[in-house]
Parts: structure tokens; sequence; C-alpha cells
């Protein structure tokens, strides 16, 4: 099909959910059991999941940005404080840290893992830093043994963005284990979905009862403590908290999600490999795979479209696609390129040129579980139809 001709087959999703009728028959027996906000399936759904992890506490929260929040006053962040994380990475991540009242810093990424360059973040700490961010970009663990070695030699805490990555495994252990905390999201377009939610799993008890209390007003009793069977209705303020908990509307479809969640990866890595397979001979960089002892979550397929290889642009690329019915989607816009993150901090274009470079070049291709054979057929021959 020629580049300027549209088609006029239905377009095909970028990231579609797939929600079965497990989660659905769930949600109708939470509707129809009358209690619909925190209560006994958050209760589960953060028992199942922290023994997915290998964690020894996961804490429920509306939002991936509400861990990363929670975790961030967890660690004593706080004003005048800095965070060390990276440019290529969705606004949530910064503007966790903007909201407690500290600075982020950002490092340039590595040109092979696309995640933070742990030499860079080095050279980006000073003595206002009291934590290290990094993201599993795209579900590739990030190099877990270099930031744990950099935090330890600085006094630093690790929070780990793992909106990517529930799936993954670095170093031989499961992501949401390895950190002081873990953040994981659970928005539309993520392996595991609630709609909307998240998840951030610790070792550490204090900061998990912490995280607990300031995910709800600050109140030391939530709505199932007080009102279920022999609960007290009595309940103390002792913090200024968020309103950042999860619903028990979610956790059904959570629970059913995190039972099926394997089996999904599975054929996420099978479209993974027909990709990689299908596309070895064109002009694209194709990503980079995980080394010994890791596993990549498999979340986003990002190709890298460099102008003078492949002929024209990944803007280009990306409106032929389009033209074809295919959509796609683009992981990241450096952050240090948004207005917002210029004006405030002094930021410009040439400052974090890896990142750049990904930025300029990236493309997200469809990846879902709930792709069928002919879905992932039809992304390949739109792929090579626009390149060749």
């Amino acid at each position: 099909m020629p580049p300027s001709i549209t088609s006029t087959r239905t377009p095909l999703a970028f990231a579609p959910p797939l929600v079965g009728v497990d989660e659905i028959a769930e949600v109708v027996a939470t509707l129809e059991s009358g209690w619909l906000t925190t209560g006994p399936r958050v209760a589960a759904f953060e028992r199942a999941f922290a023994e997915y992890c290998d964690a020894a506490h996961a804490v429920a929260l509306n939002s991936c940005t509400a861990a990363l929040h929670l975790s961030l006053l967890a660690s004593g962040v706080g004003q005048g404080d800095e965070v060390v994380t990276t440019p290529l990475t969705f606004c949530a991540t910064a503007n966790a840290i903007v909201h407690t009242g500290a600075r982020p810093v950002f490092a340039d990424i590595d040109p092979f893992t696309l995640n933070l360059d742990p030499t860079a973040a080095a050279h980006a700490i000073t003595p206002r830093t009291r934590v290290v961010l990094p993201v599993h970009f795209a579900g590739r663990p990030v190099d877990v043994e270099a930031i744990g070695t950099l935090a330890r030699r600085n006094g630093l805490r690790v929070i780990e963005d793992a909106a990517h990555c529930v799936e993954g495994i670095a170093d031989g252990r499961k992501v949401g284990s390895i950190a002081d905390f873990t953040c994981f999201s659970f928005y539309a377009t993520k392996n595991l979905t609630t709609g909307e939610g998240g998840m951030v799993t610790t070792n550490d008890e204090q900061a998990a009862a912490f995280i607990r209390t300031a995910s709800l007003h600050g109140m030391s009793r939530d709505a199932w403590t007080r009102y279920a069977p022999g609960g007290h209705s009595q309940y103390d303020v002792v913090m200024a908290g968020f309103k950042y908990n999860m619903m028990d509307l979610q956790a059904a479809i959570g629970l059913h999600q995190l039972a099926q969640l394997e089996q999904r990866h599975a054929r996420r890595e099978s479209i993974w490999l027909a990709y990689d397979a299908a596309f070895a001979t064109l002009p694209l960089r194709l990503p980079a795979d995980t080394v010994a002892g890791a596993r990549h979550a498999r979340h986003l397929y990002t190709v890298l479209v460099d102008e003078r290889t492949a002929g024209l642009s990944r803007d280009a690329l990306q409106e032929r696609l389009t033209a074809r019915g295919i959509s796609t989607s683009i992981h990241f816009r450096a952050l240090h390129l948004h207005p917002y993150y210029q004006e405030r901090y002094g930021l410009a274009r040439g400052m974090y040129p890896v990142a750049e470079a990904v930025s300029d070049t990236t493309l997200s291709l469809p990846l879902s579980a709930g792709m069928t054979v002919s879905d992932v057929e039809r992304v390949i021959e739109a792929v090579h139809d626009s390149l060749i």
C-alpha cells in the first residue's frame, strides 16, 4: 500500500487491556457485596502481590504516582533535597519528586539499555541528594547491583519506578524485592491492569505502615477496619495524609490479572520474538535484550528510527503506520525538553545527549497479550510496507 493511501480496516489499538470473564465476575461480586472501597479484596490483592514479588510488604494505592510520592516521603525526602533520576521517563516520575519539595536531578541514560546510567548518576550526586530513582524502562530491569552499590556508597535510598516491570527479574531476584521501595503501575495499558491503580513494595515494616496511613488521610484505621464485623469505629488522625487508597473494585480486577500474569507474559514474549525475527533485516534499531539473571517484562516494544539509515524520520514512520490503521506511541519525550522543567530548573537540549537521541527517534509498536496472530501479522506487514 503506498504511504499516501489510508487504510479502511478497523484501527489496531496500541495496547488494549486484556480483561476476561474472571475479572468481570469478580467486579460483579464486589458490587453485589455492597463493599466497594478499600476492604477485603484490597487486602487479598496486597498479600498476593507481596508473595509474587518476594516482598515483605505491599501497599495498594490509586496510582504509581502515589506510590512514588509516598515512598519519597517515607524516605525523608523534603524541601531542598535532591533525587537523581532519568530524563527518559513519564512526567509522573519527576512530578512526584517536585511534590515533596525536592528537586529532580537528571542523569543521562545508557545507550544500550536506555536505563539510567550508573556512572552518570554517580556524577549527579551532591550533598543534597537523598535518593536514587531509576526506572525500568520498557520492562528491561536496571543494573540493580550498580545502582545499589552507588546508593550504599553515598548513604542513599533506592526507589525503583517499576511501572513497566511487574514481571521483571534483576540479578536473579524479583523486581519488588530488591530496592528500599519499588513502585508499580496498574494503569489501563500496563501488563497488569486495574484500570487505574498502583502498588508499592518494601521490606521495611515501619515504612509500609507509614505509607498505609498516609494513603488514607493520615487516619489510624481505614473504613474496613472500622466497619467490618468486630471493628472499632473510632480513629485518630496522626498526620496530614492524602487520598491515595485503592478500592476493592480495582483489586477485584487485579486479583485475577495477577493470577494470569505469567501466562500473559508468555504471550507478550512470543509477540516480542515474532517482531524481532520479522524486523531483523529492516533499518531499525530493535530493543536490547537482558543480561543473564534478568527477565524483561516485555511491556513496550520500542524501535529506534534513524532517518539516515531508515530513509525517513520517526514521525514520518508513525504517520505511515497511522495511515495503515496501526496505533503507535512515543516513550518518551525526554523530560528536560518539556517547558515546565526547562523553565523551572534551567534545563536545555544538549544536557543529556543520549536521552535526547532516543527521545527523537523512539517509536513503540502495539504490544498486548490480547493481540491475535492476525494482529501481529498486520503490524509486521505495515512496518515492512512503510519502510520498503
